[in-house]
């Protein structure tokens, strides 16, 4: 996302965990909940407006609050505005909201801040939620440091490299199945040019901490490179990482899309779609875009691994889970919701009222055994369910970690350094600045946020 963070003193990070994270700005519909806490038969629940949501929320009267009796009032926000709205409400233990959208960021500092529930207790109580159909880093993403859960996904995403596949056969050029980033770097050089205005490859460059710097971390990591080593100190001056970036710049400047330090997802998913790149490095969300009934370039598109240098794997890990609030008066209603919501059987709802291409995939094993669904997402379904099951994001890389993380680094303190640093290298693939200067600045950044959590 763009937003970018203003920087907070280090005592007000604790409360305002937040920041935007992948993919695009989207705007939607609001329905209020009201001033007060949640009570009686109702809850309350907070989130984020995006397609899915919207279509749960059109959903939930008839089948779930017919079925349980249970009403819920949504508060239904954009990105920015909702993350900021959770963050206030559960950081003061308010209870006004008792389920919010929460992502693989947030939750693992809101549990370590006491301001989620554990939903270890209902899970066993609940055999039909089927704990163990999550996909496992699914699981552990949303687990505390304390190794119980505190979210449950409603979808989820990795990231792969996606390639035209009449451009490939008509240059007679072939794409691996898991491909390295030099062989990729080597395709773009063959590619570029390859029809009038179309160049090799479509990188992030916008600056923002879930703009350049989500896809630019995975290079990080697959390269030997780290934020932070497990001893918390600053590594951005690192072999691993100077060599990333230098590749990824050199990349995108050499074979990439024009404007590339202005280009984030959107910009990136225009030019794949209107035929303007013959690759594109990013979120498995945008296949469900390029392939939809009216995309021109739908059955054109091959989807294969995120690729690598030093790693197996190197596709990122993102969510947008379920939260429940420490302080809500109605847990046991809110679970219900939740368990509603992330089960099974609301897959197979919204296949059905919806259609398969809507379904909110991701999450569970048994979405993949859904034929329904495998026909409708047939082109990237599998290398999509490949992709989230090799991440790993406790173990992202070839060293110890401090925090988990594959695409950030899961401290309150990363949407602000995340942003700033990537404005740094985004300068330098405009040209205004070198690689090396740029990561100079960006190690200055990080040296203080480092200094205040060694030894922790």
């Amino acid at each position: 996302m763009r937003t970018q963070s203003r920087p907070r003193p280090r005592a007000a990070v604790v409360a305002v965990a937040v920041g935007t994270l992948l993919g695009t700005s989207l705007s939607g519909c609001w329905a209020g909940a009201g001033g007060a806490g949640s009570g009686g038969d109702s809850i309350n629940v907070l989130m984020v407006n995006n397609p899915q949501m919207v279509e749960l929320q059109k959903l939930t009267k008839k089948y779930f609050t017919e079925q349980t009796g249970i009403k819920v009032n949504f508060t239904v926000l954009p990105e920015n505005d909702v993350r900021d709205k959770i963050s206030q409400d559960f950081a003061n233990q308010a209870g006004q909201y008792d389920v919010a959208t929460l992502s693989n960021y947030e939750i693992p500092i809101y549990a370590r801040n006491g301001w989620l529930r554990d939903m270890n207790g209902y899970v066993a109580k609940d055999p039909g939620f089927d704990q163990p159909d999550i996909l496992p880093p699914m699981r552990q993403s949303l687990t505390g440091d304390d190794g119980r859960t505190y979210g449950q996904p409603f979808y989820g995403e990795s990231s792969f490299l996606m390639y035209r596949k009449d451009v490939f056969a008509a240059k007679h050029l072939t794409m691996p199945a898991h491909p390295t980033w030099q062989q990729v770097a080597d395709l773009a050089a063959r590619a570029d040019g390859a029809r009038p205005g179309m160049r090799g490859i479509c990188l992030r460059g916008l600056p923002g901490w879930g703009e350049m710097a989500a896809p630019l971390t995975t290079v990080v990591n697959t390269f030997g490179g780290t934020w932070f080593d497990k001893d918390w100190k600053a590594r951005l001056d690192g072999k691993g990482f100077k060599d990333a970036v230098k590749f990824y710049v050199d990349l995108v400047r050499s074979h990439g899309e024009s404007g590339a330090a202005q280009s984030g997802f959107a910009e990136c998913l225009n030019t794949m779609t209107q035929g303007r790149t013959a690759m594109w490095y990013d979120a498995t969300s945008a296949a469900g875009s390029l392939e939809a009934a009216k995309s021109p370039v739908k059955g054109k598109i091959g989807y294969v691994a995120a690729p690598t240098v030093r790693t197996k794997a190197s596709g990122w890990l993102y969510t947008w889970a379920w939260g429940m609030q420490k302080a809500s008066r109605n847990p046991d209603k809110a679970w219900k919701f939740v368990s509603w919501a992330s089960g099974k059987d609301y897959e197979r709802l919204v296949g059905r009222e919806f259609g398969w291409a809507d379904v909110p995939a991701g999450k569970r094993a048994s979405t993949y055994r859904i034929p329904q669904y495998r026909k409708e997402a047939a082109a990237f379904e599998e290398v999509t369910r490949a992709a989230i099951e090799s991440a790993s994001p406790r173990d992202p890389g070839v060293q110890q970690r401090p925090v988990p993380g594959i695409q950030f680094v899961d401290i309150p303190e990363f949407t602000d350094l995340g942003t700033k640093v990537s404005q740094e290298l985004s300068a330098a693939v405009a040209g205004r600045q070198s690689v090396d200067a740029a990561l100079r600045k960006s190690q200055q950044l990080a040296e203080p946020i480092a200094k205040e959590y060694e030894g922790r």
